[in-house]
This record gives C-alpha cells, sequence and structure tokens, in this order.
C-alpha cells in the first residue's frame, strides 16, 4: 500500500497512476529477495507515481510513501519518522550537515529523470503554445497578464490568442518541482534570479498556491487561462496541454522520454552525486528537466532507521530494484531512465550502504 498525501485530487491521482501499487498480482523479487516486511518513505510528489509503480513490484515488502515535498521528505529523514527521504534538488551542504546528525553520512541516489511541463487550460488553443524563459519567467512576474501579449504572440505567429486573463498556479509547499522551475528561470532571466530566485521554496509575485504537484495539475484543470508548472506524468494524466519550451541551443522543444533524457547527456556528476540538471545543453534537449533522488544515511542502522536492520534491507532491496528493473518501466510512468554513466554510479552508492558497519546487499 501507498500512503500518498499529495493535495487536490490526491485521490485521482493515486487511482490513475498509482493502481497497481493497491492491486498488482504480478510480483517481482525486487532486488535483494531476502528483505520483506515493511519500509517508510516521504518527499517528492515529483517521483511518488514511480514509488507507485515500484512497490507494487515488491515481493513481500510494503512501500509506505508519503508525497508531501521534497523538503518536508528531508525533514521527515532528519528527524528519523521514514526510513529514507526523496527530493528532486540536491541536498544543500546544510541538509547533508543535518542529515549526518543521525549519526551516519547522508548518501544521495540519482534514481531517475522527469520533465517538468509549463501546462495550460486556454479553451480554444488545443495545439500546444511555443514560449521562452523570459515570457514564462514574466508571466510568474506578474508582468505578462493575458494569453493575447505581444510577447506571447511573437513568438506563436498565426495562433489565434484570445484576451483571456492568465490565472498563474504555483506550489505552496516546500517543492522540488519548484527548485527545478525556478533553477530553469533563474538561469535564463536575469529579472527572474534577482526578484524570486531560485529553491524549493521561494516568495511569488503573483498567482494561486496549490499543494503537491495533483494540487497545481487540479487547480490549472478547473481553471479556464491557468498556467501552472507540473510533472509530465500529472500533465498527461488530466490530458493537459503543454508548451514547446525554447532551450539554450534555439530550438523549441517538446517534453518527452527522449528530450528528457538527452537534457542530462552532459551532466557533470560531483562526487557526491548531487547532480542538477539547469538549463542543458542540446539540440534536442528538454530544457525543464529534473532528477531525483532517494536520500538514506550512508550506515542506515547506525543512524536509527526507524524500522531497523529488517527495515534496512528493505530500503536497500527498494533502491536496487529502482535502479536495475525499476528503469526499465519508467517510460510506463512518462518518466526517464538514468544515463549509463551515472546510473553505474548510483548502483555503487546503493553497494555501498550498511548496516552497522556491514555491507547490505
Amino acid at each position: 500500500m501507498i500512503l500518498r498525501k499529495t493535495g487536490l485530487l490526491a485521490s485521482a491521482a493515486v487511482l490513475a497512476v498509482g493502481l497497481a501499487a493497491c492491486g498488482s498480482s504480478k510480483k517481482s523479487s525486487g532486488g535483494s529477495g531476502a528483505a520483506a516486511g515493511t519500509i517508510s518513505g516521504a518527499g517528492s510528489t515529483f517521483a511518488a507515481p514511480v514509488y507507485d509503480q515500484w512497490a507494487s513490484a515488491q515481493s513481500g515488502l510494503t512501500v509506505n510513501y508519503q508525497a508531501v515535498g521534497s523538503g518536508a521528505g528531508i525533514t521527515a529523514l532528519e528527524s528519523r519518522t521514514v526510513d529514507f527521504g526523496a527530493s528532486d534538488p540536491p541536498l544543500k551542504p546544510a541538509d547533508e550537515s543535518a542529515v549526518a546528525k543521525n549519526g551516519s553520512t547522508a548518501v544521495q541516489i540519482p534514481m531517475f529523470l522527469g520533465a517538468i511541463t509549463v501546462s495550460y487550460n486556454l479553451p480554444g488553443v488545443k495545439t500546444g503554445l511555443k514560449l521562452d524563459g523570459k515570457t514564462i519567467a514574466d508571466i510568474y512576474l506578474g508582468k505578462v497578464k493575458t494569453w493575447s501579449d505581444p510577447e506571447i504572440k511573437a513568438l506563436n505567429p498565426g495562433v489565434s490568442l484570445p484576451g483571456t486573463a492568465i490565472t498563474v498556479i504555483h506550489r505552496s509547499d516546500s517543492s522540488g518541482t519548484t527548485a527545478g522551475f525556478t533553477g530553469f528561470l533563474a538561469a535564463v532571466d536575469p529579472e527572474f534570479k534577482a526578484k524570486v530566485g531560485e529553491g524549493k521554496d521561494v516568495q511569488w509575485p503573483t498567482g494561486t498556491g496549490a499543494k503537491g504537484n495533483a494540487g497545481v495539475a487540479g487547480a490549472v484543470q478547473q481553471t479556464g487561462g491557468a498556467v501552472g508548472y507540473v510533472e509530465q506524468a500529472y500533465a498527461l494524466q488530466h490530458n493537459f496541454t503543454y508548451a514547446s519550451v525554447k532551450n539554450k541551443a534555439g530550438q523549441f522543444v517538446a517534453p518527452s522520454l527522449a528530450s528528457t533524457s538527452a537534457a542530462a547527456a552532459s551532466v557533470t556528476v560531483p562526487p557526491n552525486l548531487g547532480i542538477k540538471i539547469s538549463n542543458p545543453s542540446g539540440t534536442n534537449s528538454y530544457p525543464i528537466t529534473s532528477q531525483t533522488f532517494i536520500i538514506v544515511n550512508k550506515d542506515l542502522c547506525k543512524a536509527g532507521i526507524p524500522g531497523g536492520e529488517s527495515a534496512a534491507k528493505g530500503v536497500v532491496k527498494f533502491i536496487q530494484y529502482g535502479l536495475s528493473e525499476g528503469q526499465s518501466i519508467l517510460g510506463q510512468a512518462d518518466y526517464a531512465s538514468l544515463p549509463p554513466a551515472i546510473l553505474a554510479k548510483s548502483k555503487a552508492a546503493a553497494g555501498s550502504l550498511q548496516c552497522n558497519a556491514k555491507p547490505l546487499r
């Protein structure tokens, strides 16, 4: 069973994307077969549909995952109320130090990639619009107020745009999706960087907040003229129309599995694996692409994992499944697998996890 707290339309998200988590009759061994019992995790709503799928494939292991946002997930791990955390942005040094206070070094393991769409609800405009970073930034700064604004028209010659007012929807919770979205806008627009900045929590100058990807998706779906940033799986689930976004190479690229994978092709991998994809290079790269991590302590038992050694084995089983068989089913939920070089480093990190100084494999 998966426990999810994704705000507005959370039950719909579970039904549409996570049915397998509650009723799959087809199970796989899911990695280290000795692990059984129950493990708990919390964090990223961006990653929740995938963790639903992966949980349904576990034999003898129940995964209770609360989709409460990346910030809350890290806090839960720090306070030892869950067995693992999940975050889209890499850990900041302060986060690493806080997690390490549990008694063991923090480990962040890249798990997969996903596109953050600029989704809109604009009756009469059924084909994908073209937007660039500056225009998206100006919408979220409150400078572009209608869909017929000259800034949008200039990017979409020949498209009949109504004078409908734009209703801006953003996240209200501490969010990795927000970090990915604002990271792109801050990278391409100096005014946005100066006035709003980037991160899981920012002060928006305009718009209405909603909790979780499902909350933003629900608000966009219910509001004519709305625009919001949501992970692609949620956009597809709600049959949204979303924009093609201009990338660093000057190409307008729609979010897809191929363009999401292309965005990570040249990413630099630091020693702590804290990769960050922000306005990537490459002709075919979708520019608003995010990575997502599972966060644990290197020695889970020494750090006081709530479920003890059994849970430590279960967490490793779940991670190892995600980095092996789980990569092959990511496309079913509209996420992209890790490039081989990053995947190899993630597997090595998972293989280094311990319980009281003994390997967990």
